[in-house]
């Protein structure tokens, strides 16, 4: 690592911009709480681009015999209690930790919750990490198409034919501790040990792992990580988690441990409270977002946007993010500072990472389903968005990345989402939504979606297509109707199923 440090450029040379960051940090301070989820003191311009090349998600195997082993073990894996049925409880995991013989304790971690931008700030950590040259694991959910994805290996994700071996390699311990344990290990919980046992298998250097949800008593909790980065917390899994951003935020602080460095990204001010504590009672250090560190500048370019961050160890400009949105860029301080925490940046050593090592990890990322491109001619863009906060920032990064002359929604959702909030947070920017569904047993009615969407759209903006492959293209021929030449859009979201399927049927032509 050392060696791919250069010196630090001295007080002089950042004075030239300090003013400017000192600037912000005095416009973030003193704006509405609630926005601080979703904007930092940005500067924006208007641009179009094209999506990035490669595919970064995992495909399904074209060997007949692995595929249908790869669904076998889909199959009994479905037979577990899915990740919306919660015991909250780490007992069983735990359980599963030691008879494997503790795998999550053979590498350090750096451990990632919060509401929104989760898999995004992990994957760029993972982009970070990787271009130091260390190997990584890491473990995110949900997966766009193919289950595989939640595991990955040095950024990609394993094949198919190592799924299944880990997941025979484990089967008998993960029955041992479903016959000793009041419930049996659920969905989340054996992949979550596959995840650690795999990673430590590779071996890793590092693991970068995202919880499923919540935090305290979330399966990957069994992780001790150096560093816990919390990503914006809003109001999501209400249900479960709680009422309000400090109520979720006592059971997202869970992953915050004794001694470790919290990067904080800004969060409302009873969340931020909650978790400052938090850090307070274990002795963590923190570095919080428009403080500590953050975004210096930002200004929207072909392709994606150039970024100036400041880190917790110095000033990187020039970094050139290929990801569209105000909420990418302050993911990208997120994961810049994490990653200066682990290698301890700013504690055991006051040098900045390699500036050149760090532009190149951030051009290389890509977010598959994240205000991802698909096609163009109407341009059809993906986006995960599945509740208000998220709506929002897509919404606002939509507006400000293309010019959209007309832009169709085609949304599905789950039940038991606040579906109404996305649906407002989307109204502005759609001429009109077509409703569908996905495949997911969770998923909720069109006629039940369509009921909502009229009382926000109104009965003349609103499509009803149950079946997702003619929502799309009823998106696709509305988008072309009356619009100007090339100034078309389609945005698909509400669910990372809905836009993980949308993917297949598009990339399918």
């Amino acid at each position: 690592m050392s060696e791919q440090q250069p010196e630090n450029n001295g007080p002089d040379d950042r004075d030239e911009t300090s003013d400017l960051f000192e600037r912000i940090v005095a416009e973030e301070s003193d704006r509405d709480p609630d926005l601080a989820v979703i904007e930092a003191g940005s500067r924006t311009l208007r641009a179009q681009a094209g999506p990035p090349q490669g595919d970064p998600v995992s495909a399904h195997p074209l060997d007949p015999e692995v595929a249908r082993a790869l669904q076998e073990v889909e199959q009994e894996l479905a037979t577990r209690w899915g990740e919306t049925k919660l015991e909250p409880s780490v007992t069983r995991i735990a359980a599963l930790m030691d008879v494997l013989g503790e795998p999550q304790r053979a590498y350090p971690s750096i451990h990632v919750t919060g509401t929104n931008g989760k898999t995004s700030t992990a994957r760029m950590i993972e982009a970070l990490l990787n271009a130091f040259e260390l190997r990584t694991g890491r473990y995110t959910s949900p997966h766009v198409q193919s289950v595989t994805e939640r595991i990955s290996l040095d950024g990609a994700p394993i094949s198919a034919e190592r799924f299944i071996e880990t997941y025979y390699d484990i089967k008998p311990y993960v029955e041992m501790v479903d016959a000793s344990e009041e419930f049996r290990l659920s969905f989340f919980e054996v992949l979550t040990g596959m995840a650690y046992a795999a990673f430590a298998d590779a071996p890793v250097d590092a693991a970068v792992v995202e919880v499923g949800m919540g935090g305290t008593w979330d399966a990957t909790n069994v992780i001790d990580g150096s560093v816990a980065v919390i990503t914006p917390i809003s109001l999501d899994h209400t249900d479960r988690l709680g009422a309000t951003p400090g109520e979720i935020a006592q059971e997202k602080g869970g992953v915050i441990k004794q001694d470790a460095t919290v990067i904080l990204a800004q969060q409302p001010v009873d969340a931020a409270q909650v978790l400052l504590k938090k850090a307070v009672e274990v002795d963590a250090t923190v570095a919080r977002e428009g403080m500590e560190f953050g975004v210096v500048a930002r200004e929207v370019a072909v392709g994606g946007q150039m970024l100036t961050l400041r880190g917790v160890g110095g000033e990187y400009d020039g970094i050139f993010l290929p990801l569209y949105g105000a909420h990418m860029a302050h993911n990208a301080a997120v994961a810049l500072a994490a990653v200066e925490a682990f290698f301890g940046v700013g504690a055991e050593q006051s040098r900045e990472l390699d500036l050149e090592t760090v532009r190149r990890a951030f051009a290389s990322m890509t977010s598959p389903g994240r205000m991802e491109v698909v096609r163009r001619s109407p341009t059809v863009v993906l986006d995960a968005a599945h509740n208000p906060a998220g709506a929002q920032v897509t919404a606002e990064a939509v507006t400000e990345a293309f010019g959209f002359s007309r832009l169709i929604g085609v949304m599905a959702a789950s039940e038991g989402k606040d579906v109404k909030g996305v649906l407002e947070a989307f109204e502005p920017i759609f001429a009109e939504v077509v409703v569908t569904e996905n495949s997911s047993h969770r998923a909720m009615s069109a006629d039940e979606l369509a009921a909502v969407a009229v009382e926000v759209f109104g009965p003349d903006r609103v499509q009803v297509e149950p079946r997702l492959d003619d929502a799309l293209e009823a998106a696709i021929t509305l988008a072309e109707e009356e619009a100007e030449y090339g100034g078309a859009g389609v945005l698909v979201t509400g669910s990372v199923i809905t836009v993980g399927e949308a993917r297949l049927l598009l990339k399918r032509g």
